[in-house]
């Protein structure tokens, strides 16, 4: 049974549905207008009664002029559009966000941390995040990778974004980017490895890790990390 049968007299949730290849845009569209599905290698349709939330943090308006995005999908998906603001117009959300990423990163580094900074938390509001939610992620699993303590806190520097000269070397964005990228490969091939190269099930390395299992895939494959190298003989 797939996702849309499966959700059936319910909700289903399409993330990211900005990054929907052009064959799978078209498959969607016929689930919107006809309702129902069809089986992979079956003949048969089965009607499905569905209510979609999709989300993007691209311009689909853009991408349809663009020819990325199907404009009838577009139109079809834009019925009751709902705006979500970036993180630096919701400062009021950084401390529950920071106390949730905190204990999440925590627990699944195998640590113990009580308390944040005030400071810490002083930084993170003041911050643009340009980068949204999923760079605080990064800042905040960095900072409890290098957590020595009970603690939590951030250098500074990490999220200091001076301009730079043309011509001297990558911008600082750059470099903690890259350090991130670094870091996240880093957390995810210990995992693997604990795991000798499984990925699902309750002693995987994404339970380990405290991420879906897709989530994982994604990061494993953008990050190029060959996975079969961490399976036993």
């Amino acid at each position: 049974m797939g996702r849309f049968e499966a959700a059936s007299g319910g909700t289903i949730f399409l993330d990211e549905i900005g990054e929907l290849p052009s064959e799978a845009q078209a498959a969607l569209l016929r689930v919107l207008q006809e309702r129902e599905i069809e089986r992979v290698g079956s003949s048969h349709p089965i009607r499905v009664d569905v209510r979609i939330l999709a989300a993007t943090n691209r311009d689909l308006e853009a991408a349809t002029e663009a020819g990325t995005f199907r404009d009838d999908l577009f139109y079809r998906l834009n019925v009751f559009p709902i705006r979500i603001p970036p993180l630096r117009e919701r400062v009021e959300d950084i401390p529950v966000l920071v106390a949730h990423l905190v204990q999440r990163y925590a627990k699944a580094a195998g640590k113990r941390i009580r308390e944040i900074s005030k400071e810490t938390l002083q930084l993170f509001e003041s911050y643009d995040w340009p980068g949204n939610v999923r760079e605080l992620q990064n800042v905040i699993e960095r900072a409890v990778v290098l957590c020595e303590d009970e603690t939590f806190a951030i250098d500074e520097s990490w999220l200091k974004r001076p301009s730079r000269a043309p011509g001297r070397g990558p911008s600082p964005v750059t470099t903690l980017t890259t350090a991130l990228l670094e870091t996240e490969k880093a957390i995810i091939e210990s995992a693997l490895a604990q795991t000798q190269g499984r990925i699902s099930g309750p002693s995987g390395a994404a339970a380990r890790l405290g991420i879906p299992r897709q989530t994982l895939d994604a990061k494993i494959k953008a990050l190029g990390i060959n996975k079969l190298a961490f399976r036993m003989p």
